[in-house]
């Protein structure tokens, strides 16, 4: 379970997370969402702590995750939104290297590096270089990075950005299985994603918590009157008329369909009201036929622009937005700064500084350190070989 108390982080005047308050339970999915600049990547190094707050308090199963770090960074795996891969090793290589700074006794490190490969399916990847792999294998690769050790908790910030739809549609069966024996936070502002697959929804705004559930209840919660859209045969004034007079309707506007003797019709119904039934009587009554009549409910679409506020559409297409086409047609993600200003290359440093701090297992010198993480043993010489093809391959 994660607690987070009264949490600020100021940027000098800039205020960017505002005393908020939340607490994840375990075993569920949560979305994170909220528009760029919310606070969400804030929040989340916070919490893993690669970020210092300003001042409140984050516990992870109890652990304080500044008083008690490495009992803290123990319990959570974290992908940041670029992944931090270093692009001259193998997924192998890298997942072996992070398994030994996370303390993965030697003796079942590589069934679990095997198991996590499995899982997110880069084995058929295994021995080419980062730098070559596709921005979807890097991603599945940054996710494998983040359960190894098996923790409690993954954190996964905006795992689909600059994917292509096959790729986010594979990355989310990745994070649905997560949820079997994990509790799993991930941020994004695609709607239609969050609603997709959390079980808990938390909408961010300027840095403060506007609303938390699941997609049910804050539809529930946010509901505000039925609109329905009509389509009939007949006059606007027979059908202004008819809504005129009808109880529950709090809010009408009719319009000409091309002059064709169609008229088309939204109407707002008061909170709580069902008109359809006196509508459709009310309609016929004046012989006017209906052609179309269809029922607006309230989505998370709808919740979200009611507390943020804008346009829905405006953020998944910004989401889109944010993958860039270069020249040869190639699919990038360009320079980027999270909402902080901090670069995408201070981010990784930090995340691996973070791990290799916190999660160092071995009390020996540097020299004896090098030597263990880089004899992996000769076993591996094969692999090695086979890679080194692969990538003379490539290169041709």
């Amino acid at each position: 379970m994660i607690e987070v108390k009264n949490l600020v982080k100021r940027y000098g005047d800039h205020l960017a997370v505002d005393d908020l308050n939340f607490t994840v339970e375990d075993g569920q999915i949560y979305g994170f969402l909220g528009p760029n600049g919310a606070g969400k990547t804030t929040t989340m190094n916070i919490i893993t702590g690669c970020l210092a707050a300003t001042s409140g308090e984050v516990l992870i199963d109890g652990h304080d995750i500044y008083e008690e770090p490495k009992a803290a960074k123990r319990l959570i795996g974290y992908l940041p939104e670029i992944p931090p891969l270093y692009p001259d090793m193998t997924p192998y290589e890298y997942l072996l290297f992070v398994g030994e700074l996370k303390g993965i006794p030697k003796r079942v490190l590589k069934s679990e590096v095997q198991s996590v490969m499995e899982r997110v399916q880069i084995t058929d990847v295994k021995n080419r270089l980062n730098k070559n792999l596709s921005k979807g294998y890097k991603q599945r690769v940054g996710i494998a990075q983040a359960m190894l050790g098996d923790p409690p908790i993954i954190i996964l910030d905006e795992p689909t950005v600059g994917l292509d739809p096959v790729q986010i549609i594979e990355i989310r069966e990745v994070i649905k299985s997560l949820a079997e024996g994990h509790t799993v936070i991930f941020s994004s502002h695609i709607l239609s994603e969050v609603s997709e697959i959390c079980t808990r929804i938390m909408i961010i705004s300027d840095g403060k918590l506007v609303t938390e559930g699941s997609t049910e209840e804050l539809e529930e919660k946010f509901k505000g009157g039925t609109v329905i859209d009509i389509s009939v045969k007949g006059s606007n004034e027979a059908v202004a008329g008819v809504l005129s007079g009808l109880e529950g309707v709090e809010s009408f506007e009719v319009t000409d369909d091309d002059g064709s003797g169609t008229v088309s019709a939204k109407i707002k119904c008061a909170e709580g009201a069902d008109i359809t039934e006196a509508l459709s009587f009310a309609l016929i009554e004046q012989r006017c036929l209906i052609l179309k009549m269809d029922t607006e409910k309230t989505s998370l679409e709808s919740v979200f622009v009611r507390l943020v506020g804008g346009n829905a559409s405006d953020y998944e297409d910004a989401a889109a937005g944010y993958v860039s086409q270069s020249g040869d047609g190639e699919t990038d993600v360009g320079p980027y700064y999270d909402e902080e200003g901090v670069s995408a290359e201070d981010l990784l440093n930090n995340a691996v500084k973070s791990v290799s701090d916190e999660h160092a297992p071995f009390d020996m010198k540097d020299d004896e350190a090098a030597d263990e993480i880089t004899d992996v043993d000769t076993a591996d010489n094969d692999e090695t070989g086979e890679k080194e093809a692969e990538n003379d391959d490539s290169d041709l």
